[in-house]
């Protein structure tokens, strides 16, 4: 009997142990070791924060799901994952040992990379829910007290969907309360222009998204780089293509939404031959570590190197559909060990992504997720504001039934021409 250790619970790391046993079957250990017991749909942070969904509707308490799947959950966190001993020690003391482990970790926000950045200084998070729920208290002063925005993303950053997202969530919430009026809003990012993602763009973002920006009143700044942020000011370098300084702005705020830059968990990060210099997980195609052959990794913990050279550093996204196909691989892997195989199964990191307005919003898919692609496709309307509530609805309904991919999703995802898995090949051996 394998035991297979999963060391995080969001969205990769929940739908990595219902996959697992579904493929290892019941003749298997399953075990998830994550801070608390609560799963948290992060895509849904931006209603929060301006008062459209409560905690409590996009919160599923994971224990009795787990315990229904056969699934064992350790509720303390992580401390340190320890490959060479093939084990995870936890938070206050003891560890778990494994035969395989994936680390699904999400992950750490370098908030403390700039100074007076992120919810314990001055500017606002929608990264977790925790910290959405402090940003809804930050925008309801502002309602009360109108005065200019900052949104965006600072250098870094590898995640910019949420960032366009909240800026025209906030834009909405702003004209239903009749303030919008009163609050002049700058989008700041570090991408060399709107629209790039992280992805050097996917079909004509660039332009959706600028005219999204023009027709919502939003001035923009690229290339920027957050020096620091005091009490409702914050100073921008703005670069120029060959890396110079263009232009430094004084930017005033009343309130600032701008997400971190990201690195590895404190669990992982310096522990040679798992984790790049950032802390991010090694892989290879199929998703295990080249040192530590019973580890993989999946989602935003994985170490994936940036779309060309930028100006500002500028990392790439791992999107939700592009964590799931990390999933399917790596349970398929995983298995075909447990079987005395060896992997053959590899991700296609393609990206599906629906960026909510909160009236409208902007849809893409690329097919891979890294250019050059197969697919290459953008689209806008307010199909996608009701797409995003239809898809929130159904994914938690997933997580609460303990089901990774039910038979209609993979029949809708086919139709769609949507795989997430690239052929398998496999190696004769005479």
């Amino acid at each position: 009997m394998a035991r297979v250790v999963v060391v995080g619970a969001g969205l990769g790391g929940v739908i990595m142990a219902y996959e697992l046993r579904d493929v290892l079957g019941k003749g298997h250990e399953i075990v998830v070791v994550n801070k608390g017991s609560t799963y948290s749909f992060v895509p849904s942070n931006p209603w929060v924060a301006v008062g459209w969904r409560e905690r409590e509707a996009i919160e599923v308490d994971l224990a009795p799901v787990f315990a229904d799947r056969g699934i064992q959950l350790h509720t303390e966190g992580a401390a340190r994952v320890v490959p060479a001993e093939n084990r995870v020690e936890l938070v206050g003391g003891g560890s778990v040992a494994y035969d395989y482990l994936v680390i699904a970790t999400g992950p750490d926000l370098a908030f403390d990379e700039i100074e007076g950045f992120g919810p314990d200084g001055h500017t606002q998070s929608i990264c977790h829910v925790d910290h959405a729920l402090a940003a809804r208290d930050a925008f309801r002063e502002l309602v009360k007290n109108p005065g200019p925005v900052i949104v965006g993303a600072a250098q870094g950053a590898s995640c910019y969907g949420p960032a366009y997202e909240f800026t025209f969530v906030l834009d909405k919430a702003l004209r239903d309360a009749r303030v919008r009026d009163r609050v002049p809003m700058t989008f700041v990012t570090a991408e060399p222009y709107v629209g790039h993602l992280g992805l050097d763009g996917v079909g004509d973002t660039k332009g959706l998204l600028e005219a999204e920006m023009r027709q919502h009143h939003v001035k923009w700044i690229c290339n920027a780089k957050v020096e620091k942020v005091e009490a409702g000011r914050m100073v921008v370098a703005e670069h120029a293509e060959d890396g110079s300084v263009k232009a430094t702005h004084e930017l005033p705020f009343a309130f600032s939404m701008m997400l971190p830059a990201f690195r590895g968990v404190p669990a992982v990060r310096g522990v040679e031959g798992l984790v790049n210099p950032r802390g991010f997980v090694l892989a290879d195609k199929h998703q295990r570590n080249p040192t530590f052959r019973n580890v993989f990794s999946v989602g935003v913990c994985v170490a994936i190197p940036p779309v060309g050279k930028t100006p500002v550093p500028v990392g790439v996204p791992k999107t939700g559909f592009m964590i799931e196909s990390m999933v399917t691989a790596t349970a398929h892997n995983v298995a075909r060990l447990v079987a005395g195989k060896e992997p053959d199964a590899e991700a296609t990191w393609n990206a599906v992504c629906l960026a909510d307005f909160g009236d409208g919003g902007v849809a893409f898919v690329a097919q891979p997720q890294i250019p050059p692609r197969n697919v290459n496709w953008s689209s806008s309307g307010l199909w996608v504001h009701a797409a995003k509530i239809g898809f929130e609805k159904y994914f938690l309904r997933k997580i609460r039934i303990g089901k990774s991919e039910p038979f209609y999703e993979r029949l809708a995802l086919q139709a769609l021409g949507i795989d997430k898995l690239k052929a398998i090949k496999v190696e004769e051996h005479l």
